[in-house]
């Protein structure tokens, strides 16, 4: 069993520091360009992944909130909650109107089968009418 924690535990630490270091945007890469953080991480197996973790990274959370993608940074979303998109709200505005429109086809559909069963029971040839 502890043999193979001897090989479980740093496989584990180089794949999360591999992970960290792609995700990690290049300005926040110290020392080194990101990509040869990569390569010291898969090549120096117990000590490349140490050292990212200990040196590679600026540590300390950057203004105004980053994300690992150029793309998530550009395209952040202006809307917290939900209450407070006005695109959300119209739609359900909307969504409500159509709903009230199907119950209000259900009641006269359902208004008329009644009327065409209460003609039923009292005889009368519903199509007639």
């Amino acid at each position: 069993m502890f043999r193979l924690l001897m090989y479980l535990i740093p496989l584990a630490l180089t794949i999360y520091a591999f992970i960290d270091c792609l995700n990690t945007p290049e300005d926040e890469a110290k020392h080194l360009p990101k990509i040869a953080w990569v390569f010291i991480i898969l090549l120096f197996w117990i000590v490349g992944p140490i050292a990212w973790l200990a040196a590679g990274k600026l540590r300390t959370p950057p203004a105004g909130g980053r994300t690992p993608s150029e793309w998530h940074r550009n395209h952040r979303m202006e809307y917290v909650a939900p209450d407070d998109n006005p695109e959300f709200l119209n739609s359900l505005k909307a969504e409500n109107k159509k709903d009230e429109a199907l119950l209000k086809d259900w009641e006269a559909d359902l208004r008329r089968r009644e009327e065409e069963l209460r003609r039923r029971e009292q005889g009368e040839d519903p199509k007639n009418t």
